[in-house]
């Protein structure tokens, strides 16, 4: 028995086998919350009291609770910016309406040149009418 500075009991932290806490962690899985007839047959099996298995699953729910959050947070996040992204490319799209109308291949030459400029990494190059006196393939 340890006694603090005054000379009362002081609390020690119990520390439990690999034994127990594969046990707790088991029954963790399976359920969150013991009735108080699980938590004794559970704390009788494994040689504890039902107060430390009762404190266990506070604390255990606490800790999943935390992760659980942060998971949902990152998960959050990552959907956030995907949102973004795609109301990023719909904004282009609906800024570029001249994108989806049709063309006259005839008599929209430059804005062909445009479009295909704007939307094709090196589009520029293309020639959509071959110079005169050469013949097209």
């Amino acid at each position: 028995i340890l006694l603090d500075k005054d000379g009362k009991r002081k609390h020690t932290r119990p520390t439990f086998s690999g034994q127990q806490i594969f046990a707790l962690e088991k029954t963790f899985e399976q359920t969150k919350y013991l009735a108080g007839p699980e938590r004794a047959r559970l704390a009788y099996s494994l040689g504890m009291t039902e107060s430390q298995v009762k404190v266990w699953f506070q604390n255990r729910r606490t800790k999943w609770r935390k992760k659980h959050a942060a998971e949902m947070a990152t998960a959050k996040k990552k959907q956030d910016s995907e949102t973004e992204r795609l109301k990023g490319a719909s904004e282009n799209e609906e800024e570029d309406d001249d994108y989806n109308k049709p063309l006259d291949p005839n008599s929209d030459d430059e804005k062909i040149t445009q479009l295909l400029k704007k939307h094709k990494p090196g589009g520029g190059g293309l020639l959509l009418h071959p110079p005169e006196g050469e013949a097209s393939a």
